[in-house]
């Protein structure tokens, strides 16, 4: 008779572990859901940005129309890519177009004076700021998760309640072109 307690409390002490592993990991994957959201959240403010800013360089670099160009295109990307792993590669992308376009004020002093300009530049400069925080903060939750779903005792049980591994916000193959400081070429 006591022998059938110990089972039954090693039973009950495994199904409190199971639904301790299971709460915490479905914690941890909506955070890392939550977190992707707010970087969304920031891309979505940093793509209604550029088309003021195009038009505001468009003023002043009208024949600079290929890197205008490049930055309508990557904002384009960006807004139709899905999942982390796009995105980031879209947000490089256009990251980069960013950059060239930001440095055609240097090119005309004019455009570099401008208050709109000016104004635009900073409010970019600030989403991007934001945007690297979220990325720190989406690639912490990433890691948690990454880790919850690897420990003991929630390893046991993880595979079985459908959690997978997550993949990390990463500049990937492309952070040499992000870090580069862009050219200008007349």
């Amino acid at each position: 008779m006591s022998s059938g307690w110990i089972v039954l409390g090693i039973i009950v002490i495994v199904i409190l572990f199971a639904i301790g592993a299971y709460n915490r990991l479905v914690a941890l994957r909506q955070r890392v859901d939550q977190s992707f959201a707010d970087i969304d959240v920031q891309l979505k403010q940093r793509h209604d940005l550029i088309p003021n800013l195009v038009e505001t360089v468009k003023g002043y670099a009208s024949h600079e129309r290929g890197t205008l160009d490049d930055v309508i295109k990557a904002r384009n990307s960006a807004m139709s890519a899905q999942g982390p792993a796009q995105v980031s590669a879209a947000e490089n992308q256009l990251s980069g177009a960013l950059g060239r376009l930001i440095a055609l004020s240097e090119a005309y002093p004019d455009l570099k004076a401008n208050a709109n300009f000016q104004q635009l530049a900073g409010e970019l400069s600030d989403l991007e700021n934001k945007i690297a925080a979220s990325r720190r903060f989406f690639n912490n939750a990433v890691q948690e998760y990454n880790t919850g779903i690897q420990q003991m005792p929630a390893a046991l049980f993880a595979g079985m309640f459908g959690f997978t591994r997550k993949e990390f916000y990463d500049l990937g193959a492309s952070r040499t072109q992000v870090e580069a400081v862009p050219t200008v070429k007349f």
